[in-house]
């Protein structure tokens, strides 16, 4: 279940104290099963979150460095992707599966 203050961050706005309190807390974050559709998400950090189950339908993403998120059906339906640094073991199909027909992506295939 997401965490609830992170989750009030983000959707009050407030990006700059939703960085520390990610920080706070080692960098990771959990936003399992969060809905975030059509948030603007672009100076989160994010690296470590996890994204298990969220659905970001068009999500502004850009330039963000989800390198380490754990993405595993998650949904990113018409989301702005330009830039993003993907997890190695999520595949540029699943990506386009997951932006062009909102496919939950498989993590690790």
């Amino acid at each position: 279940m997401a965490d609830q203050t992170a989750l009030g961050f983000l959707q009050d706005e407030k990006t700059d104290q939703f960085n520390r309190y990610v920080e706070a807390q080692g960098g990771a974050v959990d936003l399992q099963n969060a809905h975030l559709r059509s948030y603007d998400l672009r100076k989160c950090h994010l690296t470590q979150a996890d994204l298990r189950g969220a659905y970001m339908r068009a999500t502004d993403i850009r330039a963000l460095d989800l390198s380490e998120a754990q993405l595993e059906g998650a949904s990113i339906k018409d989301a702005k992707i330009s830039g993003v640094q993907f997890p190695r073991d999520v595949s540029a199909n699943e990506i386009n599966l997951s932006v062009t027909h909102g496919t939950r992506i498989r993590q690790g295939l």
